[in-house]
């Protein structure tokens, strides 16, 4: 959605740097970091996120029985639509607590239960799949995966495929990329660049 990549831009939630990069937790130097933090400090751009959420959910998912946010930054998106939707929710954590009831779920689900995990961002989709096993796991069945931003990942395309698992977005990289252009946020020499960074970001050829 073009408003919502607009609005992430907006609050410095989406980040693009191509001249000094940022460095990811793998050691990836990149032109481009997101903070979906942002909108919890930022109310009138997370109520339209919440709203289109909602919008994505009830089209797409439209079986849905609960939410689970993924630890740490999925929680208040996936507890905010529960709420107003009247699901039960929940999120599910990285790894099991090692004490109290040990759990790696939080909130009530049952088997055949029918799930929706909310994310913030999927970048190689690596923790969102293992909630979706966690949960499959508990005897839930994940519909699918809805997002805030995807950085559309060829890796995460392919992991996504190969455990067939639907993944819906409320907003994409290239429309990101397309809305910074047209409000001047960077060149067209540095949409260039941000392009090449995402058909390879291992690669340091974008820097070139």
């Amino acid at each position: 959605m073009r408003e919502i990549a607009e609005g992430l831009l907006d609050i410095g939630a989406v980040a693009l740097s191509v001249d000094k990069p940022f460095t990811w937790a793998s050691g990836i130097q990149s032109p481009i970091y997101c903070d979906n933090r942002l909108l919890l400090s930022t109310p009138a751009t997370w109520k339209k996120v919440i709203a289109a959420m909602i919008e994505v959910l009830e089209k797409e998912f439209p079986d849905a029985q609960c939410l689970m946010g993924t630890a740490t930054a999925g929680i208040p998106h996936a507890s905010v639509c529960a709420y107003t939707m009247n699901l039960p929710g929940g999120f599910v954590r990285g790894k099991a607590k090692d004490h109290g009831k040990e759990n790696r779920i939080e909130g009530r689900v049952a088997p055949g239960m029918k799930v929706v995990v909310i994310e913030d961002l999927i970048s190689t989709g690596g923790s969102s799949l293992d909630a979706v096993k966690a949960l499959e796991d508990a005897g839930c069945e994940v519909l699918g995966i809805a997002a805030i931003f995807t950085y559309g990942m060829e890796k995460a395309n392919r992991a996504m495929a190969e455990h067939s698992v639907k993944l819906v977005s409320l907003a994409t990289y290239p429309e990101l990329l397309q809305a910074a252009r047209e409000s001047r946020r960077i060149s067209g020499d540095d949409q260039r660049r941000l392009e090449i960074f995402m058909a390879n970001p291992a690669s340091p050829d974008w820097m070139r």
